[in-house]
Parts: structure tokens; C-alpha cells; sequence
């Protein structure tokens, strides 16, 4: 039996598909299959029932999932007690993160993580969505809230806050703005509601319920570039914005927003030397850029 065969089962138990496992273990698809068919003959049962949509588990491959879990888990931990690895990490960091901060701000961090430690590859995934830790997606998630359960560790990271902006350009065509009410003679930008990821970043109906933004999408950035070709006005992060001499802050009082970063790291790895590492210094490099 080949120890390394279970990287490959729990690669296509989280992806459901050859193809999306290979990318994650950087071979193709074949490799991956001849694993498969390796860790099944040895184990001689059936792991994946193989159809259409995809690679299922088999009632004894769900049995195996935990127990190929422990082995990934002590293995990075074997490998963590070898000498002189703590200081010279290698291999692949995935880190889970908004798409905004990721590019502002998360960014720089990885960049540090990249000229500290050469051998080390670190992925940014940054995807309107919610990562499953559980299932290895990413080693480490920064959230804008706090998930209702699992053997999750939780940590705030910090504060940040959001006003509505638009440009001088675009408000010089426009009466000023003293009341919520003068919105309406301006064009809204916004996330898609029913698309949204997270429900903290649905804005517009807690400033008024009856406003109707006239442009959404579900990306931040394709908010800002909006805004900033003169598109009308929307809620933007102040770490984003204020890096924009164009843009104007609105009724600062009556819509501020103070909502906050957290870091996520499943129970089984949140000890494992290159995940404690990397997701240390994210939090102290975020904490730094955004105070």
C-alpha cells in the first residue's frame, strides 16, 4: 500500500471530479485515476461510484474519509518535528478571501510570504464565496463573519469600516446630497442580492429598504471601477476607497458601517507549523494595514 494514495482519494472526495483533483494536486487526471484504482486494489473495495456528474463516495469510502484525514494530519505534522522545517516552509498555503481585502490588503501579506520563505506556494482564493475547511478547500479563511458550526477555530482579526462613495465628477451633475431621500436622483451600484455570498455585506436595505441600486454585480472591484468611471455611487470599503483622490464620501453620519475580519482554521490543522505561520503573520500584516 502507497501512503501517498490517500492525498489522491480525499483530493477527488473533496472535488467530486478527476480533473478538478489534479489541479489541485498539480498532475492530470490520469495520474490521478491510476492512484484511485492503486488505493482501491489494495484496500480491495470499491471507494467512488463514477457517473455523469461526477465521483461519489461509496458507503466505504465515506468510511475512509476520516481516517485519510488523520493520516494528511499527521503527516504534515511528522514533517513539521523534522529539523530546520519550521524555518524554511514549503509547499502549497490556499488562503480563503474576500476579494477586496485580498487584493488591497491580504496581498501584501502574501508577497512577505513569498520572499520569506522561496520554497513555499501561496494560493489566494479570491471567490465570492464560503469555503468549506472541512473538506480542505483552503487551509485558512478570512471572513466577514463568524460560521454558525463546526470544529472551527475563530479568531477577530480587526475592524473595518464602509461609507458611500461616488466621484466629483459625477455628483457636480447632481444637486447636493443632505438626505437620504436625495439618493434617489443618483444611480446606485450594489452587490446582487440573491447572489450575495454573505448576507453582512447587503448594505442597501439598511440604509433604505425602497432604494433600488440600478447596477449590481457580484464582484467589489467591479463596484469600484463603476464608481470610478463616474457610474453613480455605492457603499465601498474605506481601504479602498480613500486611495482614490476622486472620490467623495456621503452623508458620512448617516451611513457608516463598522463590520469586521476573522480568521478561520479547521480544529485538525490549525497546529500544523505552515498553516499557524502563514495565517499569523496574514493576521498581524492585516492588522498593521488596515489600523
Amino acid at each position: 500500500m502507497n501512503w501517498d494514495d490517500y492525498r489522491y482519494f480525499l483530493a477527488v472526495a473533496r472535488a467530486g471530479q478527476l480533473s478538478m483533483a489534479g489541479r489541485m494536486l498539480g498532475v492530470d487526471h490520469t495520474t490521478v485515476a491510476r492512484r484511485i484504482k492503486s488505493l482501491e486494489e489494495s484496500l480491495n473495495t470499491k471507494l467512488f461510484d463514477h457517473s455523469p456528474r461526477g465521483y461519489a463516495l461509496t458507503r466505504a469510502g465515506q468510511r475512509l474519509v476520516p481516517i485519510a484525514e488523520d493520516i494528511e494530519k499527521n503527516s504534515a505534522l511528522a514533517r513539521d518535528r523534522v529539523p530546520g522545517r519550521q524555518e524554511e516552509l514549503t509547499g502549497r498555503i490556499r488562503i480563503g478571501v474576500p476579494e477586496g481585502v485580498g487584493a488591497f490588503v491580504v496581498s501584501k501579506a502574501a508577497l512577505e510570504l513569498c520572499e520569506k520563505y522561496p520554497k513555499l506556494r501561496v494560493e489566494l482564493v479570491a471567490l465570492p464565496q464560503q469555503f468549506s475547511l472541512s473538506k480542505r478547500e483552503v487551509d485558512f479563511a478570512i471572513t466577514v463573519s463568524t460560521p454558525g458550526t463546526g470544529r472551527l477555530r475563530v479568531q477577530k482579526i480587526c475592524d473595518y469600516t464602509l461609507h458611500l462613495y461616488g466621484t466629483h465628477e459625477y455628483l457636480d451633475g447632481f444637486p447636493p446630497v443632505k438626505r437620504i431621500e436625495d439618493l434617489r436622483r443618483l444611480r446606485g451600484i450594489a452587490y446582487i442580492r440573491d447572489l450575495i455570498f454573505d448576507k453582512e455585506l447587503d448594505f442597501v436595505p439598511l440604509v433604505d429598504p425602497t432604494l433600488e441600486p440600478h447596477l449590481t454585480s457580484t464582484s467589489v472591484h467591479v463596484q469600484l471601477h463603476a464608481v470610478l468611471n463616474n457610474g453613480g455611487v455605492c457603499i465601498l470599503h474605506d481601504f479602498m476607497a480613500e486611495r482614490y483622490e476622486n472620490l467623495v464620501r456621503l452623508l458620512e453620519n448617516e451611513i457608516s458601517f463598522t463590520k469586521s475580519f476573522w480568521l478561520i482554521v479547521h480544529e485538525d490543522y490549525a497546529d500544523i507549523e505552515h498553516v499557524r505561520t502563514c495565517a499569523s503573520l496574514v493576521v498581524k500584516r492585516m492588522r498593521a494595514l488596515l489600523k
